[in-house]
């Protein structure tokens, strides 16, 4: 039996490091591409949890620097599918600090990653659609669309006059 449908919360997968030296550039902040590279592995957790299938990484896009992350300091990464297509799962990334001597934890990042499921030939295969529940879960699958068709047109793709859902948000339809 195929599950047809899957809650966004059955995709969430939470990552937790600690920044070392090794992972942190000449000012101690840790390197967005170690940072990104951490995303990568949360994201794909996510992914392949939903998907039940070996997934690929197709893009990465959006993803915002907002603030820092210190020698020190604890990062977590929550990841969840935010969108369902037919091979492709959209996963929302938001990253935070903690500086636990200083007892505050922080927003650094967020981010969208898209993923391919794949079957056993490694060709693309179908994944369960998402079932948002919670207001935020809703807005995240309801711009994903968008989100969606900019990535294609920018991939040469889709052509601008076929993303219908981006046309009407610029034309308040």
């Amino acid at each position: 039996m195929e599950i047809t449908s899957k809650k966004a919360g059955e995709s969430l997968v939470m990552m937790t490091e600690l920044v070392l030296p090794n992972d942190t550039n000449v000012f101690g902040n840790l390197m967005g591409g170690r940072l990104m590279y951490w995303m990568d592995i949360a994201s794909a957790l996510s992914a392949q949890k939903h998907a039940n299938a070996p997934v690929v990484t197709a893009s990465v896009d959006n993803i915002s620097f907002e603030a820092p992350i210190l020698l020190g300091n604890v990062v977590y990464i929550e990841a969840k599918v935010s969108r369902a297509f037919t091979t492709s799962m959209e996963v929302h990334i938001s990253v935070w600090g903690e500086d636990l001597k200083r007892r505050y934890k922080y927003k650094s990042n967020e981010a969208y990653y898209t993923f391919v499921a794949l079957n056993a030939q490694g060709k693309s295969s179908p994944v369960p659609q998402l079932t948002p529940e919670s207001e935020d879960e809703r807005k995240l699958y309801e711009g994903a669309m968008r989100r969606r068709q900019l990535r294609l047109i920018l991939g040469g793709k889709m052509k601008p006059h076929d993303a219908f859902e981006l046309k009407a948000l610029f034309a308040g339809e």
